[in-house]
């Protein structure tokens, strides 16, 4: 008994079949869902695998060393040789 390209040959039963909201040949018969759209579920199934993709790896997921810096001049307005005035106190 083998397990590889020999028994391949065996399959002969169609796991899919046509899909009636979609009309592709991806509805699976013992499971009765459609791998392409979903059905019968009421949403319509849909991914977005590049959207995960860049929120991954976009600017922001690491240490932004330079862009935390960067950052923080933009919000003072990119002030230089000023010095801070001192606070008064309370009498």
């Amino acid at each position: 008994m083998t397990k590889g390209t020999s028994s391949f040959g065996k399959r002969r039963n169609k796991a899919h079949t046509l899909c009636r909201r979609c009309g592709k040949v991806s509805f699976h018969i013992q499971k009765k869902t459609c791998a392409a759209c979903g059905y019968p579920a009421a949403k319509i199934r849909k991914y977005n695998w590049s959207e995960e993709a860049k929120r991954r790896k976009t600017t922001g997921t690491g240490r932004m060393r330079h862009l935390k810096v960067v950052l923080r001049k933009f919000r003072n307005g990119f002030r230089e040789g000023t010095v801070a005035v001192a606070l008064k106190k309370k009498e």
